[in-house]
């Protein structure tokens, strides 16, 4: 094992950049506002096994399944979209989860552990240590946790306006992302 501290930094930040939790906050607060407290160790658990076990073998599985990579990141970048669009007009396409899966979908997956961050992790293999990869991975989750735990207080420093204006600014942010997405592994 190599331990690389430039290549764990490297790699958490742009895991941190790809999962945006800060970003996810008004989604994270109008869960909690339908579904009552997050389960933060359950949704930080469920993200990081996804995160790791995809890592290891989510080519196999797309592959055996007949998709490629690129196909996974487009159907990604609609979730994505529809969620942005969500966010910055205030509709909602998606059904209303129970109170019972909300910690695991849609906080677990997508919006953590979502395409993005799978597909960006199936890219960091070819280009990093897995041991740092794991590691960086590792530290995102403790931010994750920290945050999901925190959300109530987060939202008292923030306040309603805060929230209102995170919501549509990084609404913006996850449509740009989608659209990205979209064109990179569309070729266009």
């Amino acid at each position: 094992m190599e331990f690389n501290f430039k290549e764990i930094a490297t790699i958490t930040m742009i895991l941190f950049a790809v999962i945006d939790v800060v970003g996810s906050l008004p989604v994270l607060l109008d869960l909690q506002s339908k579904h009552g407290k997050i389960q933060s160790e359950k949704a930080t658990l469920v993200s990081g096994v996804i995160m790791v076990v995809f890592m290891f073998i989510g080519q196999q599985i797309l592959s055996l399944i007949g998709i490629d990579v690129s196909s996974f990141a487009i159907a990604g970048s609609f979730i994505i979209f529809f969620l942005a669009l969500e966010m910055i007009l205030g509709i909602k396409f998606y059904k209303e989860e129970t109170a019972a899966t909300a910690s695991v979908v849609p906080i677990a997956f997508p919006l953590i552990a979502g395409t993005g961050t799978l597909t960006t992790l199936l890219s960091m293999r070819a280009e990093y240590k897995m041991e740092n990869i794991i590691v960086a991975i590792l530290i995102n989750l403790v931010f994750i946790y920290v945050v999901l735990r925190n959300t109530y207080r987060l939202e008292h420093i923030l306040g309603v306006g805060g929230i209102n204006i995170l919501r549509k600014v990084f609404g913006v942010i996850l449509l740009a992302i989608a659209v990205k997405l979209f064109r990179t592994h569309a070729g266009i």
